[in-house]
């Protein structure tokens, strides 16, 4: 898969692919040094230092795509980690604040080599690029294979790891050709909902979970409306008249770690949804919830999402 953004290494690394701008990208540009690469981002281009020793990042995709490259981040924002990434709620990693509200004193007072934001923390971006270089990997709804696939070579590009990252993703892209053909002879349809203090909201195509319908090919049971990160405000009644053959569900008070709430499988046990083909045939499928809310699109947590979606099948 093309990537959507362009990644050009300075002296040290002339030799780097190019790779076609398309929106928002990442892309590292000759560098005043060999030490250090440009980065082409959501918000601008940032120079950044090769292999930096303090990285900070609120992004939970990086942080999964640092893990799959046997790396670390020093500091983290005060999460609930999915298993996968469980390890960072340990005291000895830093706590940078949330995910929507830095702890900017904090991170000044650290003085990180890098630091590493997306959608949630891109209002901050110009206040952390005042402390430390800072590069704004958001992940693009519209091109979600592109935009994944382009994140994880930027950070394959600073840390020296783009032969490993290349590898990655070709066995991502083997797991998704495998995935859609087995999505084409299924010819289910589905519904994407996320619980949230009991109420419904569905996703479909070009939404922030699009990766079920726009990179693994399962048809979508209705045109949902999508207004940026947010879904369609739906009720049981919708989903009985829909009919989806898969509900693919996803439980937000579990992934934020909401006290009190009723579990989505609760919710969602009622004779409408009963009666739909995906109740009637085991279908209802829960994700990973932390996975796909939380953290997205990583190296590590794509192959988990792909055969989520897969058992649905």
């Amino acid at each position: 898969m093309k990537s959507g953004f362009r990644l050009v290494l300075g002296a040290a690394a002339a030799a780097a692919t190019l790779f076609a701008a398309t929106g928002c990208g990442a892309s590292a540009t000759p560098a005043a040094s060999e030490s250090t690469v440009t980065i082409e981002h959501a918000q601008g281009s940032t120079p950044v230092p090769v292999n930096p020793k303090k990285v900070f990042t609120y992004d939970l995709a990086a942080l999964d795509n640092l893990e799959a490259l046997g790396l670390e981040a020093q500091g983290v924002p005060e999460a609930e980690f999915p298993t996968s990434l469980s390890k960072y709620s340990d005291a000895k990693f830093t706590k940078i604040g949330g995910m929507k509200e830095p702890d900017l004193e904090k991170v000044a007072a650290e003085k990180p080599d890098l630091i590493i934001i997306s959608g949630r923390t891109a209002d901050s971006y110009e206040d952390l690029s005042k402390i430390a270089p800072t590069v704004d990997l958001s992940s693009d709804a519209t091109k979600p294979l592109e935009s994944f696939e382009a994140n994880a070579r930027s950070i394959g590009t600073i840390f020296e790891k783009s032969d490993e990252v290349e590898t990655q993703l070709k066995a991502v892209e083997a797991k998704i050709a495998e995935t859609k053909t087995k999505a084409e002879a299924s010819g289910s349809t589905a519904l994407i909902t996320m619980v949230s203090g009991g109420k419904l909201t569905a996703y479909g195509a070009g939404s922030r979970f699009g990766l079920v319908h726009d990179v693994l090919g399962v048809t979508p049971v209705a045109e949902v409306k999508v207004d940026g990160a947010h879904g369609e405000s739906i009720s049981n009644e919708y989903i009985k008249e829909k009919n989806p053959d898969i509900l693919y569900v996803i439980d937000r008070d579990t992934a934020v770690g909401t006290e009190g709430g009723q579990a989505a499988t609760s919710v969602l046990d009622n004779e409408l949804v009963n009666s739909t083909n995906a109740a009637k045939n085991s279908k209802i499928v829960s994700l990973d919830s932390s996975t796909w809310y939380l953290v997205g699109y990583g190296l590590r947590s794509v192959p988990t999402m792909i055969d989520e979606v897969a058992k649905g099948l």
